[in-house]
């Protein structure tokens, strides 16, 4: 039985796309209503990461929401954070380190990966790309609306759409049968964050209803 989601929207991190500073960004992300934040910045040094990693986990301590950190199993053991592995991370051994009531994802890029995941007892996929996007390259072609259709037929476990996700086709992603989506640029680079997460808040939620 996989766990239940924190949350139909993730926001994953990369500060060198932001206009302000990373914890303002965050910040105004929680206050239009995001609830799930994966700290994803693979070019700081680890105790850099874990300084910024603290300062983004008081930010969604105080809103109530769930803080994932991406690859830095150091990171998620200190703050009691979720974790989020590349394609070829083990779950296994995170969910020694980390406890059963821990999160923990894995990055697919197909089918095959999305089994091996479920298989080694991650939570949760991101599936990428869904749609073309620059944060993504080298993946191949975007899967979009009908490859992310047959894999969520196909498995079992949840599937958080990535890649080009916007409010635009946040929607048709959940009635294709992903648990959530994933964005990143959307509400990085948004001149109103706040703004941007309660549009993708307010499609999500039409689209489920």
């Amino acid at each position: 039985m996989h766990k239940k989601l924190p949350s139909p929207l993730l926001l994953i991190t990369d500060r060198t796309q932001s206009p302000r500073p990373l914890t303002d960004t965050v910040a105004a992300a929680l206050e239009g209503g995001c609830r799930w934040v994966m700290l994803r910045e693979k070019d700081l040094p680890p105790d850099a990461l874990l300084a910024l990693a603290r300062e983004i986990a008081a930010l969604t301590s105080a809103k109530g929401a769930t803080l994932s950190v991406n690859s830095d199993i150091t990171a998620a053991q200190a703050l009691k954070a979720g974790l989020h592995l590349p394609a070829d991370g083990s779950a296994l051994a995170a969910r020694a380190a980390l406890g059963p009531a821990a999160l923990i994802g894995k990055s697919a890029h197909s089918l095959e990966e999305i089994e091996k995941a479920q298989d080694t007892g991650a939570d949760y996929v991101t599936l990428s790309p869904v749609f073309a996007s620059a944060s993504k390259p080298g993946y191949g072609p975007a899967l979009g609306i009908v490859g992310l259709r047959r894999a969520a037929a196909r498995l079992p476990i949840p599937i958080v759409a990535l890649a080009g996700i916007d409010a635009d086709n946040a929607g048709p992603c959940l009635k294709a049968g992903a648990s959530a989506v994933a964005v990143m640029g959307s509400v990085m680079r948004a001149d109103d964050p706040a703004a941007e997460v309660r549009a993708l808040l307010a499609a999500l939620q039409q689209a489920a209803s």
